[in-house]
């Protein structure tokens, strides 16, 4: 799996990091990226490589929130034919259209609604199969969402609360600058909270008549940027764990198969519903157990463990140690791979 994504997500980066003493080229060399990312916005380039260069450039410069600093200067052009999407009529009929078309932008950026009680989480979750820290590109996509409502919704807007699964920066002021709202560290999402009522207001860009053309074009488009099979089914599970509505009959029924005809194609690209699930877990398990303010029970629950038991039995046969073992390591996301299953 080699997400990719538009180029333009790296806009303005040789500017900050300038500004921060550290050299840019020498950067994109260590994470392998071609230095014309940097000039032309459309190009497609890998995810993870994007992901590394955003965190080993906030670690060369000593600062903890370049992916804000980045996300300061976007606008809603960045996103590209996805910014014609606000001609939907409400805030819910674009950002239902923005799950449909983000792979356009951003392969590997998934976007969940979730609704109660009057209200509403808007849950980012960028899929990699690396071990690889995200924090910088979780803070870049979840800022840059929060942009796009303001822009949308007007600049009195405020979201109830910003969520972060990654511990609190030294500096927070930053962050209380950016999103003008309450920021919560060591969550168990990224995303943004808000009023259910927030995503029935009407957009003042709002265009029924050219919202449906917008759609055409960009079904137009899709298919050369959607995400294959094992992909999509990669997503899927990486949304609905922690849901607890994780099974393959429920993947199947979003993907409009029933699941002996996902099985099937599963099996043709060499995977099966229990190995992509296997992959899912690892990669969660290594980014909570990160975190020490995660404890072990939380962190079984929201990979779809009911117990405990069950969490440390899959870890240690993935991983060769408890998951309490993994944790005390010096350095635990370089701490080695897990087996294979």
């Amino acid at each position: 799996m080699k997400g990719l994504v538009r180029s333009a997500c790296l806009t303005h980066y040789t500017d900050i990091v300038r500004a921060l003493n550290v050299e840019p080229m020498r950067q994109l060399r260590l994470v392998g990226l071609d230095p014309r990312c940097l000039l032309q916005s459309d190009l497609r380039i890998s995810i993870e490589a994007v992901a590394r260069l955003l965190d080993n450039s906030a670690r060369e410069a000593g600062v903890d929130d370049f992916g804000l600093r980045m996300a300061e200067r976007r606008t809603v052009s960045n996103l590209g034919p996805l910014a014609l999407l606000w001609r939907e009529p409400t805030l819910r009929a674009a950002l239902k259209a923005l799950q449909e078309f983000i792979c356009l932008h951003n392969q590997g950026l998934v976007l969940q609604i979730e609704e109660g009680a009057g209200v509403a989480v808007l849950r980012l979750e960028l899929v990699t199969v690396s071990h690889l820290p995200v924090r910088q590109s979780m803070e870049l996509a979840v800022a840059v969402a929060h942009r796009m409502l303001k822009t949308l919704l007007g600049n009195h807007w405020h979201p109830s609360a910003v969520c972060f699964r990654h511990s609190a920066a030294l500096d927070a002021s930053r962050h209380q600058r950016v999103f003008g709202t309450a920021v919560q560290f060591n969550c168990l999402l990224d995303g943004i909270v808000c009023r259910s009522s927030d995503l029935d207001r009407s957009l003042p860009s709002a265009d029924p008549e050219m919202a449906r053309y917008v759609h055409q074009y960009l079904h137009s488009i899709q298919e050369d940027a959607r995400a294959a099979l094992v992909e999509q089914v990669h997503q899927m599970i990486w949304m609905l764990l922690p849901t607890g509505r994780c099974s393959v009959e429920q993947v199947a029924a979003h993907l409009g198969r029933d699941r002996r005809t996902l099985h099937r194609q599963l099996t043709r690209e060499g995977e099966t519903f229990s190995s992509l699930l296997d992959q899912v877990r690892r990669a969660l398990a290594t980014r909570y157990l990160a975190n020490p303010h995660h404890s072990l029970s939380e962190i079984a629950g929201v990979l779809g463990f009911s117990e405990l038991s069950a969490f440390s039995r899959w870890f240690s046969r993935l991983f060769d140690c408890s998951p309490s073992s993994w944790r005390a390591r010096p350095f635990p996301l370089a701490a080695g791979k897990p087996r294979s299953p």
